[in-house]
């Protein structure tokens, strides 16, 4: 079977599948950084920021030589931001210890910060044309249509499983070419909602298909009520500047440069104030708006504060009054910008 499975994939591929894609070169730095994009965001909404973060970092040693911040900048709207913070430390690690080449083995490049298994196989398998299974989001998606695989596929079992039916369809050759069909395969023909099954090479032998399961699986991932929480942001403005402060390393925003947040039960506008030193002499309550993160959901508040001085008290390392057009191009969410551009 495995052969007949990527037989039909390969030669779907060469026909149907995409061969534009900006980062489709035997060069393993495109490949990887493609690789971090993709993860958890889809190929339309990639490519124009892959384009200018290649431009900004065309090599390596470009990226290990930036700041963390010149990074982040690039990274701003991708969201996730521990994968631009780990493929700066990754690029730095490269650098010092592989002397500036990507690795080519497989154990060296999952050890990499930002790197699973998944990830460090597409690498070895589209740029050193290494035989090596993958088993991203859309390809758990195709095996358990095809196999007839139960279960919520981040489950460890039913991962286990997966992991066995991708090593085991793998085919003895052109690797690189079936590995991009599979891809290709989930984010065009066997999407989660309305698949074109008619048009899909696999659909002769595909277990939901002829079982009438397509809908059903893969199976969705158990709902949880997710966490809601509360917070204030302060937009401090003198004149044309707004303060903002650099978040934890760790954490949402991590690294990023955002406006005073005060977070439910850590106290009211007015003491914030008062402990740094800030008068007022115009508030605005801006409308609320939520922004859902993965393991919980922000209420936010805006209030919009124009002082009349700077207090020296905020010019503090961490921090720091910017004009709002710079802002705008600084290494800040994508919330925090919307909010900016309205001011």
């Amino acid at each position: 079977m495995a052969g007949d499975f990527s037989a039909r994939l390969i030669s779907w591929q060469r026909v149907h599948g995409r061969h534009d894609l900006p980062w489709q070169v035997r060069d393993a730095y495109r490949v990887w950084l493609s690789e971090i994009m993709l993860q958890q965001t889809q190929v339309i909404t990639v490519i124009p920021y892959y384009q200018r973060f290649l431009a900004a970092f065309p090599n390596i040693a470009a990226l290990a030589a930036a700041t963390e911040e010149q990074v982040l900048a690039h990274w701003s709207g991708l969201g996730y931001y521990a994968r631009g913070r780990n493929l700066h430390k990754a690029a730095q690690i490269v650098v010092t210890q592989h002397h500036g080449e990507f690795p080519h083995s497989f154990d060296t490049i999952i050890e990499l910060p930002g790197i699973g298994r998944s990830t460090a196989a597409a690498i070895c398998a589209l740029a050193f044309h290494e035989r090596r299974a993958i088993l991203d989001g859309n390809v758990k998606r195709v095996l358990a249509r095809y196999c007839g695989i139960e279960g919520w596929t981040g489950a460890k079992n039913v991962e286990v499983q997966l992991w066995q039916q991708a090593e085991a369809l793998l085919p003895a050759s052109d690797v690189a070419t079936y590995t991009q069909a599979l891809m290709d395969l989930g984010a065009t023909i066997c999407t989660r909602g309305k698949p074109k099954c008619c048009e899909c090479p696999l659909h002769a032998d595909c277990v939901a298909l002829h079982t009438d399961r397509v809908a059903e699986l893969p199976t969705p991932r158990p709902q949880k009520a997710v966490p809601e929480r509360h917070a204030t942001f302060l937009l401090l403005m003198h004149g044309s500047e707004v303060w903002l402060e650099k978040r934890p390393s760790s954490g949402i925003w991590g690294g990023l440069w955002c406006p005073p947040q005060i977070d439910d039960g850590q106290g009211i506008v007015q003491d914030y104030l008062h402990r740094n030193g800030i008068t007022v002499s115009e508030r605005v309550d801006m409308p609320e708006f939520s922004h859902t993160f993965t393991h919980f959901k922000l209420h936010i508040t805006p209030v919009l504060l124009r002082v009349a001085h700077k207090p020296s008290r905020v010019q503090q390392a961490g921090s720091l009054w910017i004009e709002v057009n710079e802002a705008l191009s600084a290494a800040i969410p994508t919330l925090v910008r919307s909010l900016l551009s309205k001011l």
